[in-house]
């Protein structure tokens, strides 16, 4: 299918982190909506009937705020007060909320393209069903096989979030690191694919080859 995102999305994306300032930004806005909003919008719109279409259904929200995230930082809690992010977010998502809720994600950036699908911050009662299904003799080797699937796209859980087994667990290698995680997040980490995957013909396969492969954590993720 035709790629919707072009080589000047990333020149952008490139430009502005050299230039991260609002002068610079306002100066170059009618590229941020060339470059970057309309083709991303138009992706989102593309893939939209094939997101819907999987289980659980992927919603697909055409709009910034929506699948797509904003370019404006907010900066009121970070020490890094750049105004900007050089970088395209998009999220399909089975929930409530585009940000609270399992999903798939593509992060457009300077160095490529990052993806991955999960669950951040698991709360309370979510944690605890995470980790009886580590536990569990059946649900368990599904979780494993899931992360293995993910890993085969380069989608990897990050670090444990916890140095020792939370307390009332018992259990040894695989299933023992994964007990030590607090949110369900496979993606990748500090690799990415190349800007062609999203720039050239067959785009829109490959965003839903990757999608595929990682429904099996969307899907954990959803149950949670």
């Amino acid at each position: 299918m035709t790629a919707h995102f072009t080589p000047q999305t990333f020149a952008f994306l490139a430009d502005l982190e050299a230039n991260n300032s609002k002068d610079w930004f306002e100066a170059n806005r009618d590229r941020y909506e060339a470059d970057w909003k309309a083709p991303a919008l138009a992706f989102i719109e593309a893939l939209a009937g094939a997101m819907a279409a999987l289980e659980p259904a992927l919603k697909a929200e055409a709009k910034i705020n929506g699948s797509l995230r904003r370019i404006n930082r907010d900066v009121r809690f970070s020490k890094n007060k750049s105004p900007y992010s050089p970088s395209c977010h998009i999220v399909f998502w089975c929930g409530d909320h585009p940000n609270r809720s399992p999903g798939m994600h593509f992060s457009l950036h300077t160095g490529g393209v990052g993806y991955g699908a999960g669950m951040w911050g698991l709360a309370p009662a979510q944690l605890q069903t995470w980790r009886d299904m580590v536990v569990d003799a059946v649900e368990g080797p599904k979780v494993i096989a899931a992360l293995d699937r993910a890993a085969e796209v380069g989608c990897t859980l990050g670090e444990p979030d916890l140095a020792r087994l939370p307390k009332g667990y018992d259990a040894e290698g695989r299933s023992a690191q994964l007990l030590r995680h607090k949110s369900l997040v496979a993606r990748t980490h500090g690799t990415a694919a190349k800007p062609d995957v999203l720039t050239e013909d067959g785009a829109m396969d490959w965003a839903m080859e990757m999608t595929h492969a990682l429904m099996p954590v969307i899907r954990i993720a959803a149950f949670l």
